[in-house]
């Protein structure tokens, strides 16, 4: 059996919920509460692995994108068609400006979306032309691997009662290089080739950041300025400490590295560093990221606070050792 017949079958390693939705300007910490409801009720639903959630980062993401996984394909139809998941949605509508998106990709080892930025391309065709754009996709897949920072590509056809859309997901490693292939006159020509058998094209960014460090409650419930404010509480003592204890007596005087090269070893082991610290200290954290609703704005004041007040003493040790 082949992969693609393994996948249809349900019987996949797994299959990824991804939705895009856009919040009205000011409901974002409501629609973040909303996150949190899901969460929990997402939680109990049959085949639930896990979830994820990436916050708007304007302009070049501004759509909500959570990441929904399950063990196989009728389990997340479960979920989509599930009483409480409507009931939710009923709820929250008006904090949302247009219509979602929601797309069911099945997994393979390199997950849905785990490049620094990707961008999920939904087509709907005009009745009978499947062919012709099958051919065509296999012209611009083989395109726009040629492209510079291009990572990976997903293709899915559509699922009969759930999604009527063909769904691509490109893959690159960085906002410049996937900007140069969506304004590539290319793939524009390829574009204008299409629209003989396609109806709509439509392409939203996504771009991962801070958020992957945090659960995924926090990611969605807690405002972006506090997991900024928690990861700088940990790379300046990282990136100090790393500085003076391997970077200057080992990288630059010992190995005689030039110091655009050992700062660049320094940031490449500050990452791997917060990659570890960031979810432990973000947990010691969790009563001021996601505060009680009853005391939300004593407890941000108390954390914010208690933040500041750490980032004073690092100075002031620092201060001492430098």
């Amino acid at each position: 059996m082949s992969q693609r017949q393994a996948d249809a079958s349900g019987t996949s390693p797994g299959v990824t919920i991804v939705t895009q939705t856009r919040v009205r300007e000011g409901d974002s910490d409501a629609f973040g509460q909303f996150q949190a409801a899901i969460s929990a009720a997402i939680s109990r639903q049959p085949g639930f692995i896990e979830q994820s959630v990436l916050q708007p980062s304007p302009p070049v993401q501004v759509d909500w994108v959570i990441l929904q996984r399950f063990r196989t394909v009728p389990d997340a139809v479960a979920w989509l068609h599930s009483e409480i998941r409507q009931t939710l949605l009923a709820g929250v509508q008006s904090l949302l400006t247009g219509l979602d998106d929601v797309h069911l990709v099945r997994d393979m080892d390199a997950g849905a979306l785990p490049a620094p930025v990707s961008v999920v391309i939904t087509t709907h065709l005009k009745p009978g032309r499947e062919a012709e754009f099958r051919l065509w996709e296999q012209r611009i897949a083989s395109a726009q691997a040629k492209a510079p920072g291009f990572k990976g590509y997903r293709f899915e056809p559509p699922i009969p009662g759930v999604q009527e859309d063909y769904v691509a997901i490109l893959r690159f490693d960085n906002e410049m290089s996937l900007q140069g292939w969506m304004d590539s006159p290319q793939r524009h020509r390829l574009l204008q080739e299409s629209e003989g058998f396609t109806e709509r094209v439509e392409a939203r960014i996504v771009r991962t950041g801070f958020a992957q460090w945090f659960t995924p409650q926090e990611a969605a419930t807690a405002p972006a300025w506090k997991q900024n404010m928690i990861v700088l509480l940990l790379l300046y003592p990282v990136v100090f400490l790393f500085g003076i204890w391997v970077e200057a007596p080992l990288l630059t005087r010992l190995a005689g590295l030039p110091f655009w090269l050992s700062l660049f070893v320094g940031n490449v082991a500050s990452v791997l560093l917060l990659n570890v610290l960031v979810p432990l200290v973000s947990g010691w954290f969790g009563w001021w990221l996601i505060p009680a609703p009853d005391r939300a704005r004593r407890t941000s004041l108390a954390g914010t606070f208690l933040i500041i007040l750490l980032y004073s003493v690092l100075l002031f040790v620092f201060s001492r050792l430098a």
